[in-house]
């Protein structure tokens, strides 16, 4: 995940950059939550607010993140924002979202609780049991989470603070380790229940990311299971 344009801006600058925009970020992806949450404007987090708070997102963070990268000579390319090998990209993203989904409701969430589960129970909390209601939370899920949380939190964030690092390997690694530990603190996970089933995920999207220097299979994976989850919950514990 090299590029020319690296050392085109200082490393200084880099960091500088970096920090405010991940600061500015996660401000950017609270304030419809918060908002919704605190007003309970239409009914709050749930129904069509669901699709307003993922175009929110998705254009919010996208205009900072292309701020950033101008700042930075850089562009959505090299935070691996590319159409190259698609077929194998979206069979990869696929493949593990649909495993992982596998996993969760066939496995993990009826043994651990079911609708007893506080993430479960959160969920529910947000379908207002209209098609148009799950049709949003779905655009949340694939919007805000696969599509806006990728570009943000693997591809901007390790590929940008790598630059910093003298050694790229080095720099790639440890970059791929705090993203995965700042995604999964921003869950705000609590139990050790809580931490496995968002450090799991976490670390195949990262590990589809590296491996094919690409955003196309992490998002198509995290995209899937969010969708597949949203869905699953649905009729498995709402209807």
């Amino acid at each position: 995940m090299t590029n020319n344009n690296t050392r085109t801006v200082s490393k200084a600058k880099t960091l500088t950059v970096f920090i405010l925009s991940i600061i500015f970020g996660y401000a950017l992806f609270i304030i419809p939550d918060v908002f919704f949450g605190v007003t309970k404007i239409n009914g709050g987090k749930k129904g069509i607010n669901l699709l307003f708070m993922a175009l929110f997102q998705l254009f919010s963070i996208t205009a900072l993140l292309y701020g950033s990268l101008k700042l930075l000579k850089k562009d959505f390319k090299y935070i691996g924002f590319q159409f190259v090998n698609l077929k194998k990209d979206l069979l990869l993203g696929i493949g593990f979202g649909a495993l992982w989904t596998v996993l969760q409701f066939t496995l993990l969430i009826p043994n651990t609780g079911g609708a007893n589960r506080e993430d479960i129970k959160g969920m529910l909390e947000m379908y207002d049991g209209s098609i148009l209601g799950l049709l949003s939370f779905i655009a949340l899920g694939v919007i805000g989470g696969g599509i806006t949380e990728e570009f943000f939190n693997r591809g901007y964030f390790i590929n940008i603070l790598k630059d910093v690092f003298k050694n790229p390997k080095t720099g790639l690694w440890i970059s791929a380790i705090l993203s995965i530990v700042i995604f999964s603190f921003g869950h705000m996970p609590v139990t050790a229940l809580d931490w496995f089933d968002i450090l799991v995920p976490t670390i195949m999207y990262t590990l589809l990311f590296i491996l094919t220097k690409r955003l196309t299979a992490s998002i198509v994976a995290h995209g899937v299971y969010n969708m597949s989850a949203i869905i699953l919950t649905y009729y498995m514990y709402s209807v």
